[in-house]
């Protein structure tokens, strides 16, 4: 795997008016090293999702660059959507098949499946598998691929609390097997924290790197909701100028 930098100079839309132009993200630079978990946080609306898109490859309009080490011109990437896009003819297996380019051994691809707790679910249609569960092997696809770069954006958005624990247990878990670089957008400071090695605090539009912080809290005490907490209070307190974002 490479270090991966992103730099967005420019981003517009065409306005409701044509003559003019709504900038999106202006001036915007994000290193990330190799095998890192960061997690954007920013106010709904911001851009977030524009970003991952010109990160993937999907949204070429842009003056920027995408680099993964000194002389890749694009990181290989996995891609997981709020909307697990599972194709409903096809078994949970047979999703997972479908975006590799070659045949991955048997045993690797159980041991994704089992991680994700997906067993005793790979060769059933996606029709009987709960939300939770459709995102789990959503996840399991893109790591599957084997990215320079997992793109997650809001992967556990709407689901009950104890399932969205649950996943982002199963998550780090698989992450901690085959550590991958992580770009996880969330508008959850309480998740991203239980996530990151790193934070990013994103404005409203024209998108820009408000704060970058470190999260200092060992990942052994992370399924600890007092810490979790205390933690996200002293955030708010130390800096000031993320309360708007959130």
């Amino acid at each position: 795997m490479s270090d991966i930098d992103v730099i967005i100079n420019n981003k517009t839309y065409p306005a409701i008016a044509r003559s003019r132009q709504m900038q999106a993200i202006a001036n915007l630079k994000l290193s990330l090293t190799s095998g890192e978990f960061v997690c954007l946080v920013g106010p709904s609306g911001c851009g977030k999702t524009t970003l991952l898109n010109i990160i993937a490859g999907l949204d070429k309009d842009y003056d920027g660059d995408i680099r993964a080490g000194q002389h890749s011109t694009h990181p290989k990437i996995g891609y997981v959507f709020q909307n697990p896009r599972l194709l409903p003819w096809r078994t949970v297996r047979e999703n997972i098949d479908l975006v590799l380019d070659k045949t991955p051994s048997s045993a690797e691809l159980d041991s994704l499946i089992e991680t994700m707790q997906l067993a005793s679910s790979q060769h059933v249609y996606p029709e009987r598998l709960s939300l939770g569960m459709s995102r789990r092997v959503a996840i399991v696809r893109a790591f599957a691929v084997d990215p320079e770069i997992l793109l997650m954006d809001e992967p556990f958005v709407s689901l009950d609390a104890p399932t969205a624990r649950q996943a982002r247990g199963l998550l780090l878990k698989l992450w901690q097997q085959r550590p991958h670089t992580v770009l996880f957008v969330t508008h959850d400071l309480r998740e991203a924290i239980a996530l990151a090695d790193r934070l990013i605090f994103l404005s409203a539009s024209p998108m820009r790197v408000v704060s970058e912080i470190i999260v200092p809290i060992a990942r052994n005490e992370r399924d600890d909701e007092c810490t979790i907490e205390g933690f996200r209070q002293q955030l708010k307190y130390d800096y000031p100028e993320i309360n708007a974002l959130l």
